[in-house]
């Protein structure tokens, strides 16, 4: 051997070769690279903001469309009218991914159908809380089977069940403003007939308003809100964010327009709080949210009391 030259490996030279490029080995600094994402905290903290922003205006968002939607469906008391609705959105996910259209058509398409399907029974007295119920269900049971045909969809059925909000995506935020700012505008074209056929349906028939036409408007607007907010909360916390904005801002509202109102900002404060909850404690962010709605309403309830 010579100064710098390659080790040889011979018979009469093994264990001395070896024990030599084991004590080479064991004092040769060993460098270890950082992943890029981390070496410069300026770009983790705006890659970290790009999608806390993107999350939280598409919650945002889709408060514009589940305020009003969801002071119609206290005032209707159609809790389970929207349950059957958004579990069948489960369906239009499976037939979306079997057909290879787009989830929120597929979505879309199932949902409006379901909820004509509900609004029909209920124009015919047949919509009780049982059959409701049974349609609910069923209709999320039957969606959770086809999608087990689909080997590729069984990894991603979480995000369609419970939301993933922090995964959404410019695109979905087109698709999450355009639906809510149509279910907005058709809420607000038929607001006076909506709410004249919600007190009193004779009372709107003698002032020229068919309580159908409206029923059906509700339903559009119910089957629009399922689609642009399954990727948000997921389909079986999208009646919770109907409901429990809603049922807050009826405790301190004076006007209907008010409630209305009071619901899309409760339901943009539950966004944020449960967003902000989810980077700090680490929990699933469209739950969170539902749960941060839960605690404004048990604090209108204590504010109302006194």
């Amino acid at each position: 051997w010579a100064p710098g030259g390659p080790w040889r490996f011979t018979a009469t030279s093994t264990t001395m070769t070896t024990s030599r490029t084991r004590a080479t080995a064991m004092t040769r600094p060993i460098r270890i690279t950082p992943m890029p994402m981390f070496t410069d905290p300026a770009a983790a903290m705006t890659l970290l903001d790009d999608f806390l922003i993107r999350a939280a205006l598409g919650g945002i968002g889709l408060t514009l469309a589940t305020g009003p939607l969801g002071a119609f469906v206290v005032w209707r008391r159609m809790a389970y009218f929207g349950d059957a609705t958004a579990h069948a959105a489960i369906l239009g996910v499976a037939l979306s991914f079997a057909i290879g259209m787009p989830i929120y058509a597929g979505t879309l398409v199932v949902a409006l159908a379901m909820a004509v399907t509900v609004a029909s029974l209920a124009g015919r007295g047949h919509a009780s809380d049982t059959l409701l119920g049974v349609i609910a269900h069923s209709a999320l049971a039957l969606g959770l089977v086809a999608a087990s045909f689909l080997s590729g969809l069984r990894v991603d059925l979480t995000a369609f069940l419970f939301g993933d909000l922090l995964a959404v995506s410019r695109s979905d935020l087109g698709v999450i403003w355009a639906g809510s700012a149509a279910v907005a505008a058709l809420l607000a074209w038929r607001w006076q007939g909506l709410l004249t056929a919600t007190v009193n349906e004779e009372l709107a028939q003698a002032s020229g308003i068919d309580p159908r036409r409206e029923r059906l408007a509700l339903t559009v607007a119910l089957a629009l809100t399922v689609a642009v907010a399954i990727k948000i909360v997921g389909a079986l916390l999208i009646a919770a964010l109907l409901i429990v904005p809603a049922a807050a801002a009826r405790q301190v509202a004076r006007s209907p327009e008010g409630m209305a109102l009071a619901a899309s900002g409760i339901g943009a404060v539950a966004v944020l709080s449960g967003l902000w909850a989810s980077l700090r404690v680490d929990t699933p962010a469209g739950p969170s949210i539902v749960v941060a709605a839960a605690v404004i309403f048990l604090v209108s309830l204590a504010l109302r009391r006194r």
